[in-house]
Parts: C-alpha cells; sequence; structure tokens
C-alpha cells in the first residue's frame, strides 16, 4: 500500500513537472512570437532587433536651391496607435515657403532663427512672428505660408506631421495655391477656359500667369530672384501686410508679365481674405514658447518640460503633446512608462543612449543616438535616457495624446514601487519585505537620476538646492545657444 501511494505521488509529480515545462516552453514560444511580429513591424531591416526604434536617416521631399524639406517617415503598424512623421524644414534667408494646405495637420518648432508663419483661421488670414522655441499648430486643409525675412541666418524648423486625416497617397499630400510649371498650382487643373469664366478674364492672361513660377516651392525673395509681388509682400511689417495687401497687389504694373502676375495674386488674396475694407478681428490662437516656461520638473541633474492642451489650446484639438528634455552630463532619466501615449523624440543636443524594454522582459534596444537622431516609443514600453559624459543631453518631441501624460516612474524616490510598498511587493520579488525597503530607498533622487561621475563633488545626501528663480533664464539662454544646425548629411 505505502510503495503503491509512493509511486502514484512519483507519477503526478512526473507529469506536474512535464506539463510545467511545456508550459515554460509554449509561453517562451509566444513571447518570441510576439516578438517577432513587432519586429516585423518595421518591414525592411527586422532582421536589427530593436533597431526599429530609431528611424532611419531623413528623406528629401520638397528641395530647391532656397531651401528644403526632409521628413522621417513613421513605420505605422498595430504597435503604434497614432502614428506622426517627423518633418524638418530648412530655408534660406529672405526665401518664402509657397501657400499651399496639407492634407496632414503640422506643429511647428522653431530651432534656429525668425519665421512669420501666415494661414487662414475661420476665413481670415492671420500671421504670426515665430522666434526660438515658438510651437505653432497649422489644422489640415488651412492654407499657410512660411517665411523667413532674416538677412543672413538659415531658418530651422522642426515640424509633428499627423496624417489622421491624410489621403494615404505618401507621407503627405501638398496642395499648392501658387506655383506654375514648378510646382503646378491646383487652379490650373481647371483649365484655362474653366478658370477665364471663373474669374472673369481672357484665357490669355491666365496662361501666361499658370506657367510663370518655376522656382519650386520655396523660392527667393530678392529682386534678381523671385517676382517683384513677393519682395514687396515680405518687406512690409506684419499689420501694414495685412492692412496694405490689396493696395500692394494692385500697384500699376510696369510690364505685361507683371501685370499678369498681379493680377493673378490679387484675385487670389480676394477670393482668400476677403474685401479690402473688412474689419478683420484676429482671434486666432497665438504662438508658444516652451523655452519661456519654467520646468514642470529640475533638480541638479537636469529638468523637463511638457505641454499639453491645458497649456496650449490647439494641442488640445489636434490630440498632441510636446516636451523637452535637458539632462547633465552623466545623468539618466529614470526608467519610467507613458501609460497613454507613444513618444516621438529628435535629439537636439549632445549624444547620449537610448534604452528599450519589451513587455517579455527582454531588452530591446540599447542604442547609441547623436544630434539630428529621431527615435520613437510606443506606448506602455519601458525606457530611460542616458545622457553621455561627454556634455548635456538635449531632446525635444510629440507624444500622442494632448492629456496630461503622467510618465510611471519605475524607479527612483518617487516610483510606483514606493507606492506599492508592501508585503505583497516583497513577496512579487520573492524577497523579505525589509529587504524589499533598503533596495528602493537606496535612490534619494526622484525622475532624472546622477551616475556617481555626474553627482557633484561634497554633495552630502543628494539635497543640494536648486536656485529655481534662475531657471527661466537657464531654459532662455538654452534656447540662443541651441541654433546649430542638424548636419548636411543629417535630418
Amino acid at each position: 500500500m505505502g510503495k503503491g501511494l509512493s509511486l502514484l505521488l512519483l507519477v503526478l509529480v512526473v507529469c506536474y513537472g512535464v506539463t510545467m515545462a511545456m508550459t515554460y516552453k509554449e509561453e517562451k514560444e509566444w513571447e518570441r512570437e510576439r516578438e517577432r511580429e513587432w519586429r516585423e513591424e518595421k518591414g525592411e531591416g527586422a532582421g536589427k532587433g530593436g533597431d526599429w526604434f530609431l528611424f532611419p536617416d531623413s528623406k528629401p521631399v520638397m528641395k530647391t536651391d532656397a531651401g528644403e524639406m526632409r521628413v522621417v517617415k513613421s513605420i505605422g503598424g498595430r504597435i503604434i496607435e497614432k502614428p506622426l512623421h517627423i518633418g524638418f524644414i530648412t530655408m534660406e534667408p529672405k526665401t518664402l515657403f509657397i501657400p499651399q494646405y496639407l492634407d496632414s495637420s503640422l506643429i511647428l518648432f522653431v530651432r534656429r532663427g525668425e519665421a512669420r508663419v501666415g494661414c487662414i483661421y475661420k476665413d481670415q488670414m492671420v500671421e504670426r512672428r515665430m522666434r526660438i522655441g515658438d510651437v505653432y499648430h497649422i489644422p489640415a486643409g488651412s492654407t499657410f505660408y512660411i517665411l523667413n525675412p532674416g538677412e543672413g541666418q538659415r531658418l530651422h524648423i522642426v515640424c509633428s506631421i499627423d496624417p489622421s486625416e491624410s489621403l494615404q497617397l505618401g507621407t503627405f499630400q501638398s496642395f499648392f495655391i501658387g506655383g506654375g510649371t514648378y510646382p503646378t498650382s491646383i487652379l490650373a487643373g481647371f483649365g484655362p477656359e474653366t478658370l477665364s469664366t471663373a474669374f472673369n478674364v481672357s484665357v490669355s492672361k491666365l496662361t501666361g500667369i499658370l506657367r510663370q513660377q518655376q522656382q519650386g516651392p520655396i523660392v527667393y525673395l530678392t529682386e534678381s530672384r523671385a517676382p517683384s509681388v513677393w519682395t514687396k509682400f515680405s518687406q512690409l511689417q506684419e499689420q501694414d501686410r495685412l492692412k496694405h495687401l490689396k493696395k500692394l497687389i494692385q500697384e500699376e504694373p510696369n510690364k505685361e508679365e507683371e501685370q499678369q502676375t498681379e493680377w493673378s495674386w490679387r484675385k487670389l488674396f480676394d477670393s482668400f481674405f476677403g474685401s479690402e475694407d473688412k474689419n478683420i478681428e484676429d482671434k486666432a490662437p497665438d504662438c508658444y514658447n516652451i523655452y519661456k516656461r519654467s520646468p514642470d520638473f529640475m533638480n541638479n541633474y537636469g529638468w523637463s518640460i511638457a505641454l499639453d492642451g491645458s497649456d496650449y489650446s490647439p494641442l488640445k484639438y489636434c490630440g498632441i503633446g510636446i516636451y523637452l528634455v535637458n539632462l547633465t552630463a552623466g545623468s539618466m532619466l529614470a526608467p519610467h512608462v507613458n501609460p497613454i501615449a507613444t513618444e516621438y523624440g529628435v535629439v537636439l543636443r549632445g549624444t547620449g543612449r537610448i534604452l528599450i524594454v519589451y513587455p517579455n522582459g527582454t531588452l530591446a534596444l540599447d542604442a547609441k543616438v547623436k544630434e539630428g537622431d529621431v527615435f520613437w516609443v510606443p506606448r506602455y514600453f519601458a525606457f530611460c535616457q542616458i545622457a553621455s559624459r561627454e556634455g548635456p543631453f538635449v531632446f525635444f518631441g510629440f507624444t500622442t495624446s494632448s492629456r496630461k501624460n503622467r510618465p510611471q516612474f519605475l524607479v527612483g524616490s518617487n516610483s510606483l514601487l514606493h507606492t506599492l510598498s508592501s508585503p505583497e511587493l516583497a513577496a512579487a520579488f520573492g524577497v523579505t519585505q525589509k529587504r524589499m525597503m533598503r533596495i528602493i530607498n537606496a535612490q534619494r533622487e526622484a525622475v532624472i537620476l546622477p551616475s556617481p561621475e555626474a553627482a557633484p563633488p561634497g554633495e552630502e545626501d543628494g539635497k543640494k538646492r536648486v536656485n529655481f528663480e534662475a531657471v527661466p533664464k537657464v531654459i532662455k539662454n538654452l534656447g540662443s545657444e541651441m541654433i546649430m544646425g542638424f548636419d548636411e548629411g543629417g535630418a
């Protein structure tokens, strides 16, 4: 009887062991399958593993002698709940990005230089002067132009491109209002006879107008390289430009060719902006300068800023957030999770590392990034950023939610481990509660953590105080320092 019971117990133990081994194997196979699916989302180059969290080099979508626009295209896929493309616009001094509208919304961020951005808001023309650190939203379908009025400074803009309303004809689709043979105005598609009737002018006038522009989407505004109407238009002050727009384009031309050009723009401006005596009341949202905002968090090792819909109302309608992080040499933005948004980042200054972890607890990415590199982190994935020891590491980016993100930190004095601190947490790790408390209490800093090399000498227990009154000045100086352009071969 005793031997039979022992044999039965042995059989049960063996069966249990086999079952657990099979279950463990199935779980591992399931995890590998999920990881393979995530990698396959990238398409080409999926065999490189976690490299798909780093975007490839930007590709030019528009390029002329006066400037260019390059775009890093989102990979898309099931794991990205809201794809965003990242654009880089570079314009030479005295140039114009000609009027157009897109099938995607834009958020512009001026990294270097100054710009004048005009757009249609509630059937009226409004214009904003943008400086370093300014952000501005242009809705999909809203006609806009960008002007670099500077005498000797290039304009560098980083922008998000939200294709959620796009026609899916590519990265995005431009519809040019102005144009000729390059680019072609959308008006040209209606044909001379139809336009002649619509504008109530002769076909001969229209034919000359719609074939004149050959400089491309970004044009110079000097007298020798651009139509005179655009040169005069750019030289007016903001209010005068809006007030006297009709007077400018109705001036007596010297040549028949100029007459046709100025007539064309007069008609277009009439149809877009209304009559000259119309009372224009500008209620459009203004720009928001991220460098003038005090940090949401700051300690000896860096600071961070986050903008959401409650800070800048246009973000509420486009469903996108903005952030800026500055890490001192050797410091770390603690491991954390974004519970409500995917994050897209652009390195503005310095070098560092990005670490991202798969849901199964394996390392997905450990990569060194430099100025101009673009990365993304899926919603729910744990990750951290670490500055190199050579100098500060600054990155700017967009999130796919305009609500307060409230990242969940996994390490640090404010980590969720402190909130969960209990016998259950210790049991989950298989250690005593006393030992667990020693581990989670060892780090006295929060959010941005030091490495031993980054900790200031003589600092006691990480209690050195920060002069918060100097913070706005620090950020303002950062904006002045970060005027270097991207490398020619990079983003």
